[in-house]
């Protein structure tokens, strides 16, 4: 098989979930195919292709079009001389840029779906629906996620493919977990997206359980207060952002997502392989991960009643966390690893080059 070259591209100016796949995807390609970084950021081009040559072009405007940015688009593409165009959205609505260059030069187009969010304005929904139908393969990175970017960009039932995110495999064996009181786990950026709000309000039912948050964000300060009124300050650590918020994992006795929103996050793959059991809100692909029963428990987002309930019960015993979290772990290395992400896109690239 000839060698192909892929031009991987993120118009996001942030490092979060989805530049942590699309690290994960990277890292598990380059062996196997050469690859033309592109990247509006440089932060994020140090963090998700470090060392990798990656080309930086002026970020487009969000607010107007913007020909100037297009123009540079269309001369890094035609540049990387790809055989196929891989756009990382970070909304279903961003990356337009990218790929309106990969279809003007004729170049085939995969637009990989992280978050099934609404539009920033109309130049963003107007800027979609003139490319949706000319990209060349639309991937959600799990099956309710892709399902709903059909809904969302009007296209014909069945016709978003699914590769579901994935992260690295780890050999080592968790660690035990020997906490003096039970320990509630979170990661995730601070904001109205990921739901923390209802998680502190479900701690104030859960005596005796201590809750980390990991993670950093907007919503910090107004979080932080949140605690103060609710009384569980003292019960409450906000660790802040670390490069390695999975060191922490095996530390929690359960994680908690409770999300208002969401595609396929990382974060549960990774306490799932930490043999974490995890209580999450059934929204985005989530459920395909968090099995009822099996990996962990799944609730209604907004309901702090039904949250508090179930980390309550978890939290009470310690076997059914344990028959859960070897479950979650048999099934991320079985289904979600980053060696299963990189082969299904491998092989999407070499059909749509063919």
């Amino acid at each position: 098989m000839r060698r192909l070259r892929i031009a991987v591209y993120t118009d996001s100016s942030g490092v979060g979930g989805a530049e942590q796949a699309l690290a994960h995807l990277i890292t598990h390609l380059e062996d196997a195919l050469d690859l033309v970084p592109i990247f509006v950021s440089e932060r994020v081009a140090e963090v998700v292709a470090p060392g990798r040559g990656v080309t930086l072009v002026r970020r487009p405007s969000e607010t107007v079009p913007d020909p100037g940015a297009l123009r540079a688009h269309v001369r890094a593409l035609r540049a990387a001389r790809a055989d196929v165009f891989h756009a990382n959205l970070i909304s279903p609505y961003s990356g337009q840029y990218g790929l309106v260059a990969a279809i003007a030069l004729r170049i085939p187009s995969v637009a990989v779906y992280q978050l099934p969010n609404d539009p920033a304005n109309r130049l963003q929904h107007l800027l979609k629906r003139t490319t949706a139908r000319a990209t060349t393969a639309h991937v959600g990175v799990g099956e309710r996620v892709a399902r709903e970017i059909e809904r969302r960009l009007g296209l014909r039932d069945g016709t978003a493919l699914t590769i579901h995110n994935g992260v690295d495999d780890h050999t080592t064996q968790p660690a035990s977990r020997t906490n003096a009181e039970p320990t509630i786990g979170a990661v995730g950026r601070l904001a109205p997206q990921k739901g923390f709000d209802v998680l502190l309000r479900a701690l104030a039912d859960i005596p005796g359980a201590r809750l980390v948050i990991v993670g950093d964000g907007p919503e910090r300060a107004e979080l932080e207060a949140l605690a103060q009124r609710l009384g569980v300050a003292d019960r409450t650590s906000f660790v802040g952002w670390i490069d390695e918020p999975r060191s922490l994992l095996s530390s929690f006795d359960v994680l908690a997502l409770p999300s208002r929103n969401e595609g396929f996050p990382l974060t549960v793959l990774e306490a799932l392989l930490a043999e974490v059991p995890v209580v999450a809100t059934d929204v985005g692909s989530v459920r395909e991960a968090v099995v009822p029963g099996e990996t962990g428990v799944l609730v209604e987002p907004e309901d702090v009643d039904a949250l508090a309930a179930a980390l309550r019960a978890l939290l009470a015993d310690p076997q059914e966390r344990q028959r859960l979290g070897r479950r979650g772990r048999e099934l991320v290395r079985a289904r979600f690893t980053a060696a299963h992400m990189a082969t299904a896109f491998e092989r999407l690239y070499r059909e749509l080059a063919a």
